[in-house]
């Protein structure tokens, strides 16, 4: 019986989202973006549309939850060629799947500000371990979070047919975020 009521209260420990701070990420004040190389110059690029479900306590990184849907047809980088070909079925084919995610089940403390959250990220139909690295301030109820990613975009068949190969556009881009978040 003793060990029946640790278990339980071990159980209602590792499931309890009390740990948990919910927060609200400011949108106009964070940044989701993207790097690459095409013909050997770097370009950047954001996501205008996106949404973020973040639950975060740093005394208890591992009891916390995020989940951000992207608008794919929302990827702007400043070039009018570029930005008309990536909602195209070659790269991020939005007619298909419009909605990139990434959910994260936990996150893993690294040592003073800097954490990791792993997670699933799915792009194009694809779905991928990945873990992000970043770091956040919290003061006062306010978050400031950031990190960067980099990916194989052909991993997730971003890129087809002549783009496939690294030929014109590197096949590693960068996935940044820049988030500012309240509690409630």
């Amino acid at each position: 019986m003793k060990n029946l009521a640790a278990l339980v209260a071990t159980v209602l420990f590792l499931v309890s989202p009390a740990f948990a701070a919910d927060w609200t990420v400011d949108l106009t004040k964070s940044r989701l973006g993207f790097s690459g190389i095409q013909n050997g110059e770097a370009f950047k690029g954001a996501f205008g549309k996106w949404t973020a479900d973040v639950s975060f306590d740093p005394a208890h990184p591992e009891a916390g939850h995020a989940k951000v849907s992207i608008d794919l047809a929302s990827a702007k980088t400043g070039d009018t060629q570029r930005d008309s070909a990536l909602p195209q079925a070659e790269w991020f084919n939005v007619k298909a799947t419009p909605t990139a995610t990434f959910e994260a089940t936990g996150f893993v403390a690294k040592g003073g500000e800097a954490y990791e959250a792993p997670g699933k990220l799915t792009l194009r139909g694809v779905t991928k371990d990945v873990v992000l690295p970043f770091t956040v301030t919290i003061k006062d109820g306010k978050a400031a979070a950031k990190g960067h990613l980099t990916l194989t975009r052909t991993a997730f068949g971003v890129g087809q047919g002549s783009w496939a190969t690294g030929e014109w556009v590197a096949l590693d881009v960068g996935v940044d975020i820049d988030i500012a978040a309240t509690a409630h």
